[in-house]
């Protein structure tokens, strides 16, 4: 089998590295740092299994949290994604491009509304499966922390996974998106975050999960 690996930045999956590096089991794996955000996600994965077509898909990276039940170092599973602020906010509410009517909720890759992963894979997976956001801007404001809570209830935010999401199910490849909570959302004291332990966590699971795979 064929994995693809994603990551927004190195340092996300640095740890892996020197396994991939030290492993003496054959590995067939590529691995595409695609920059941070949805666009350069977007543009770089799309090249990439343009060139190489993989049999699966892995992204792997930090992400912020919703729920505080959820400890900082947990290691989750999307099932379903949107991009939360290709929206508007309207008499106090927030409204999406499929409330606006922009877009019908139903329309591929769509499924009301959320970019949903029901590949074999993610089934497999013994992982907490959770609902995420994409953002373009970092979510800082105790307002639009509940505008998304309120529309979407998610329990994690990133900048990457939509795009993860969408081109896959455009192309029609399965793919994991794998995220370890390194904080919480709006909570800009780093002192607070565990960036550490998170990205431990991840390649851990990222470890387990190419193995069990292979």
């Amino acid at each position: 089998m064929n994995i693809l690996l994603i990551a927004a930045t190195a340092k996300e999956i640095e740890p892996f590295f020197e396994y991939y590096r030290n492993t003496k089991r054959p590995q067939n794996i590529d691995i595409l740092i695609t920059g941070i955000g949805l666009t350069a996600t977007t543009y770089r994965l799309l090249k990439q299994v343009q060139l190489k077509r993989p049999d699966l898909v892995i992204q792997a990276g930090v992400a912020g949290c919703f729920d505080r039940k959820i400890p900082l170092g947990t290691v989750v599973a999307v099932k379903k994604e949107t991009i939360a602020d290709q929206s508007v906010i309207e008499l106090k509410k927030l409204k999406t491009l499929f409330d606006l009517q922009l877009i019908p909720h139903d329309q591929f890759p769509f499924r009301n509304g959320w970019l949903e992963n029901d590949n074999m894979f993610l089934k497999k997976l013994k992982l907490k499966k959770v609902n995420a956001i994409s953002v373009n801007e970092i979510t800082t404001s105790k307002q639009r922390v509940r505008f998304y809570e309120g529309s979407f209830r998610p329990a994690i935010e990133s900048m990457e996974g939509a795009a993860l999401h969408y081109t896959c199910l455009m192309e029609k490849i399965p793919f994991i998106q794998l995220r370890s909570i390194s904080n919480y959302i709006a909570e800009r004291d780093k002192t607070k975050w565990d960036m550490k332990r998170s990205i431990i966590n991840l390649n851990q699971a990222l470890i387990h999960l190419v193995e069990t795979i292979n």
